[in-house]
């Protein structure tokens, strides 16, 4: 994904998702989810799909479309978070995908300037996400619109909670 706008194509048009979306959406998704070598799962993606055009849990869907403004080129899940530490909010980008067929045509590049505009609508304080290491592509996108920090991420499996008295310190 990079900012190049092709000469022949006018830039994509980004607007939040609608239920006429589904199809493409979820192929879209599928396409996301293979990218990052997860097990496909359509249940995962009918799922996401409601938590997205539901607005549910902060989950604001954005999608990239062609001129023809049915063709969707790429999509953003977005959702809102606290951040204590600043007393503000934050927007949280989960997911961000382009179409294979529509790289180097500034989707990614429209996408992530509509998360910063929904930030700035709604009084947010950063757009925050992460990316794969190893992705040159889209680092070398996200590099040219926000900036890199240096905290790492880690996720814990769920366990059962320990029993009474036995938390930390102890």
């Amino acid at each position: 994904m990079t900012d190049h706008v092709h000469q022949d194509q006018p830039a994509p048009t980004v607007r939040r998702v609608t239920a006429d979306d589904a199809p493409q959406w979820a192929r879209l998704y599928a396409g996301y989810r293979a990218f990052y070598r997860l097990p496909d799962d359509p249940e995962a993606v009918a799922t996401t799909w409601r938590w997205v055009l539901g607005e549910q849990h902060g989950l604001t869907g954005l999608v990239a479309t062609a001129a023809d403004g049915t063709t969707l080129l790429g999509l953003a899940n977005l959702r809102t978070f606290a951040r204590p530490s600043t007393g503000t909010l934050g927007l949280y980008l989960d997911d961000l995908f382009t179409d294979p067929a529509a790289r180097r045509a500034g989707v990614g590049a429209a996408l992530l300037d509509a998360a910063a505009g929904l930030a700035a609508q709604r009084g947010a304080s950063v757009v925050r996400w992460i990316t794969a290491a190893d992705n040159a592509t889209a680092r070398a996108l996200y590099d040219r619109h926000a900036d890199a920090t240096p905290w790492v991420t880690y996720d814990m499996a769920p366990r059962a909670a320990l029993t009474a008295g036995a938390g930390a310190g102890s």
